[in-house]
């Protein structure tokens, strides 16, 4: 797989790959194309046992339930082993450790996925990418925080909802701020007045 910056424009298909994952403490394989007709969240972080990365983890575990209410997955990646990745969510939480978590973390030892999602340091590690693909495998957001900077997991929700409102009502957009039930724009030049007219 040739990294290319064109791969992860967004509005482009998500570079597919294969790699050994580990779920439920075992080993399993995972293919990204398997997930089409779903949502996908890939959280690209740094390293296992380090200090930002448990705390993003944690907590996209800990709202797991209503991602998945929202028809998506979503999957960890980092260039740790399989093995690393089971010793971390063997320790608990109070001493760094990630615990039981709901979703897979991968592995890319050999950095082709972080590579091609092109998040990948000069040093070796993962950037904090976080790329929204949708059901058709096309990346419908992305974003890249520096490794010392934990993202936002609400907003990373509100976002998946808003690109599936979108997608659902072909003929809205979603303003600034926009949260379900929000008002939103008819994509259109006389109907958009209507929605600042109310502001």
């Amino acid at each position: 797989m040739t990294p290319s910056n064109n791969c992860i424009q967004v509005g482009n298909r998500a570079p597919n790959f294969h790699a050994t994952a580990v779920y439920e403490q075992e080993f399993t394989e995972i293919t990204l194309s398997d997930f089409l007709g779903k949502y996908v969240i890939l959280l690209f972080y740094p390293l296992d046992f380090t200090f930002v990365c448990p705390t993003e983890i944690t907590a996209f575990s800990d709202v797991y339930d209503k991602i998945q209410q929202l028809d998506a997955e979503v999957f960890g990646i980092s260039v740790d082993s399989e093995y690393c990745h089971l010793a971390w969510i063997q320790m608990d939480r109070e001493l760094g450790g990630l615990g039981d978590i709901r979703f897979p973390l991968i592995s890319d030892l050999n950095k082709v996925i972080s590579s091609s999602y092109n998040v990948l340091t000069k040093d070796g590690k993962a950037l904090r990418g976080l790329f929204i693909i949708d059901k058709e495998g096309i990346i419908q957001h992305a974003l890249v925080n520096n490794l010392d900077v934990g993202r936002n997991v609400n907003e990373v929700i509100r976002l998946l909802q808003a690109i599936q409102h979108v997608q659902n009502n072909p003929d809205e957009v979603c303003p600034a701020n926009w949260q379900p039930g929000d008002s939103t724009i008819i994509n259109d030049p006389i109907k958009s007045k209507d929605y600042f007219s109310y502001k």
